[in-house]
């Protein structure tokens, strides 16, 4: 049973007593206190910052920060916290989260901290000295409990500076307003030692003491991400349906429109795939087949200017209800029509069943498969977390053919 002191549970299950005490280890899970019979999480016993915020930090937001962390609950719909483990990508949205409030204007100073760290990591090796260490950490269950999700930089190698730190717009109940989107990278660092992290706080940096990663990036500018490339090839069913009932609304309330009229869905699936991949050049809905369906023939640029090029691929779409998975039937008619040196992307507002996404893989058919879970999470993505919002995006994008007058 875990008591009210402050602990660290590690992967292991071992158990720490002084959080201030211990290394910084990523995906270890802290454990916090509880003060007055209310829970606080671990982040001030082990970093000392404040107790409160997605934004914690160390110094004087507008003039030198010491340390900064970063806190997610990975479970805001409008505001889709994400960490690709795959690349060490971690996109985080900033704290303008309603109308009325300048960009950088809010109560914890977020997104202004946000613009300096961003301004002064591309500004040379002097400025990349100004930025502070980073710390990531997401929400693991209960309000007190946390996951080390790691060190991280401003940036990533693969994206152009105008697209690390975005203002974008969002709307509520009719008013606009701007918030940030940063895209930070997580460094191939494993663990912060306790002498690094409590020289910071003592004022008295010791940077020898970091991670060779973090010391490299502040050097050079490289950023060595820490990457983890799935184990497993192949999602199951549960992998690919929502995770909850808001998320499962959403995609019932894309297959009930599309009712009665499932040719309009490939439509629908274009729009999704080109969320997903932006480098789509081109994407065509074909003429209607027997079946009721219709297929979309794309292109996909690689490079850009004089030595881009571009590849062919073919896109079929489901729109099934969450209970019914794409079968063997449904993925041969795509593989089939697939030519040399082309790929398939398949859209379905249900699922792959296990054998077929299995086989899919381990015969290294080139498929790119967006689930119903995927669909929820690019429109939360681009800006469409709630049900109504997706219900007017629908309704806008794809409106019910208006029946002929008697």
């Amino acid at each position: 049973m875990i008591d009210d002191r402050s602990m660290l549970t590690s992967p292991t299950g071992a158990l720490v007593d002084e959080l201030s005490a211990v290394d910084l280890q990523v995906d270890a899970v802290y454990v916090g206190t509880r003060k007055d019979g209310a829970p606080a999480d671990p982040l001030n016993a082990l970093l000392k910052v404040a107790n409160q915020g997605g934004f914690r930090y160390r110094g004087e937001a507008r003039k030198k920060l010491e340390l900064l962390v970063l806190k997610t609950n990975m479970d805001d719909p409008d505001w889709p916290d994400e960490l690709d483990p795959e690349t060490g990508i971690f996109t985080y949205y900033g704290d303008n989260k309603v109308p009325g409030v300048d960009l950088h204007d809010t109560k914890k100073s977020g997104n202004l901290i946000l613009r300096t760290i961003f301004e002064d990591a591309r500004a040379g090796e002097r400025g990349r000295r100004l930025v502070p260490p980073i710390f990531l950490f997401a929400r693991a269950g209960t309000s007190r409990t946390l996951r080390f999700l790691g060190l991280a930089v401003p940036g990533a190698s693969d994206l152009d500076a105008s697209e690390e730190l975005v203002a974008i717009w969002r709307s509520t109940k009719g008013q606009r307003f701007q918030n940030y989107r940063a895209r930070f990278t997580v460094l191939d660092a494993a663990r912060m030692p306790r002498a690094w992290v409590d020289s910071i706080i003592a004022r008295r940096p010791d940077h020898s003491l970091a991670p060779e990663a973090w010391q490299l990036w502040r050097k050079t500018g490289k950023r060595k991400a820490l990457v983890a490339p799935r184990t497993l090839e192949y999602r199951s069913p549960a992998e690919q349906l929502p995770a909850d009932g808001p998320s499962s609304a959403i995609a019932q309330a894309i297959r009930h429109h599309f009712i009665g009229r499932w040719h309009a869905f490939e439509h629908c699936a274009v729009a999704l795939a080109q969320m997903m991949i932006p480098q789509i050049a081109a994407l065509d809905v074909t003429r209607p087949t027997r079946d009721g369906g219709r297929d979309g023939i794309g292109q996909l640029r690689v490079g850009s200017g004089a030595s881009g090029i571009l590849v062919d691929f073919a896109l079929e779409a489901k729109c099934y209800p969450l209970t019914k998975g794409v079968g063997a039937d449904d993925m041969s008619r795509l593989i089939s029509r697939l030519r040399h040196r082309q790929f398939g992307v398949i859209v379905t507002t249900s699922y792959v069943t296990p054998q077929i996404y299995e086989e899919i893989k381990q015969d290294q058919h080139p498929i790119v498969v967006i689930a119903a879970r995927d669909i929820v999470e690019l429109l939360r993505r681009n800006g469409r977390g709630s049900l109504e919002a997706v219900r007017t995006w629908l309704n806008e994008e794809f409106p019910a053919e208006e029946k002929p007058q008697a």
